[in-house]
């Protein structure tokens, strides 16, 4: 599965770039997650309670950081621990660039599905993911005052 998405931002870079490593704005911009901690400079650990319809399994997920550019990229890499309901993983390229109107942010993400929660349907996962990725960048935006505009091309 892939996802992607291009965003202005009414805030500067540096002020996204903060806030895309906060833990406590990610814990209130992303649907479900009961905890989100660093465990290093690099990982992160989350737990995320996933609505997919009639099964709501809880995912504990460790979450990588790579490729690291300050205020202007990096690489999330992670993988879902489902239990019973098998393995979610994927990865996310993000860029953040200067924009007359605060700052642009672009992502493409991939992910994959195993087990369980494959059988599902990776059209009824794909949805339910789109759904939470739309949901976070509009919560994340208004925790700091700022709006996201969706870029269409």
């Amino acid at each position: 599965m892939k996802f992607a998405g291009h965003y202005i931002i009414s805030t500067d870079r540096n002020a996204v770039w903060e806030a895309l490593n906060d833990t406590e704005i990610l814990k209130a911009c992303i649907p479900g997650c009961d905890r989100i901690e660093w465990i290093d400079d690099k990982n992160l650990e989350a737990i995320i309670k996933v609505n997919l319809g009639l099964v709501k399994p809880k995912l504990v997920g460790d979450i990588t950081l790579s490729k690291v550019d300050p205020a202007k990229s990096y690489t999330l890499s992670g993988q879902g621990r489902g239990g019973i309901l098998g393995l979610a993983k994927g990865f996310a390229d993000i860029e953040l660039d200067d924009h007359q109107d605060g700052s642009t942010l672009q992502f493409t993400a991939y992910g994959e599905l195993s087990g369980s929660v494959e059988k599902i349907g990776t059209k009824l996962v794909s949805g339910a993911a789109q759904g939470v990725i739309d949901r976070f960048f509009e919560r994340f935006a208004n925790q700091f005052g700022a709006t996201a505009t969706p870029i269409t091309e």
